[in-house]
């Protein structure tokens, strides 16, 4: 058995036995048995929704002794928590299986958290990229017509089309200028 905590500081047990297994058939058609081959495990990591769903079917007895709904289980699972669970159900279903299967299934998980791992990877440096930079620059050029944003940190110009009005901006978040009316106080009155 391992155990998680939920973002509502509950402590929930996974357990995966035939039982389990069962309650997971029939109460979501997913059958924890097809994890050995892989799809399974994609899936359960892929979409933490999915996930969540089968974890609070292995907790379900635990869930309806408490009186928590399936959607107060949901809004306990975010971040973190969806980590933990995760360990703890592929933990416990590696556990379910007899030798042989288990030893399938610990290469399958290996090469999956290396296969996310090295996405993770390659998305990092996708963003530290300088062609990220200069396609997100010539993006907001294309978006702001004649606009230009120069080196990160330095003001963006743009002339809107259609429009005669300059924006200046400060690309990290600085105070904005350029041609906008005057204060209320020296405009007439209609």
């Amino acid at each position: 058995m391992k155990t998680f905590k939920d973002n509502a500081e509950r402590t929930w047990t996974v357990q995966i036995d035939v039982a389990a297994i069962k309650r997971v058939r029939s109460l979501l058609d997913v059958d924890l048995l097809d994890a050995v081959e892989g799809r399974l495990l994609e899936r359960l990591v892929t979409d933490p929704v999915l996930l969540c769903d089968v974890i609070y079917c292995l907790c379900k007895p635990e869930a309806d002794a408490g009186g928590i709904s399936d959607e107060d289980f949901g809004r306990a699972m975010a971040g973190d928590a969806v980590e933990h669970a995760t360990t703890a159900l592929l933990e416990e279903l590696t556990a379910f299986f007899p030798l042989g299967r288990r030893r399938l299934l610990e290469k399958a998980l290996a090469k999956l958290r290396d296969l996310e791992a090295r996405a993770l990877e390659v998305a990092e440096a996708r963003l530290e990229s300088p062609e990220l930079e200069a396609e997100m620059e010539a993006a907001l050029s294309e978006t702001f017509g004649r606009g230009v944003m120069t080196e990160r940190g330095r003001q963006l110009t743009a002339t809107h089309p259609g429009s005669d009005a300059e924006v200046r901006t400060q690309a990290l978040g600085g105070a904005s200028s350029g041609n906008s009316p005057e204060s209320s106080g020296s405009t007439p009155d209609r």
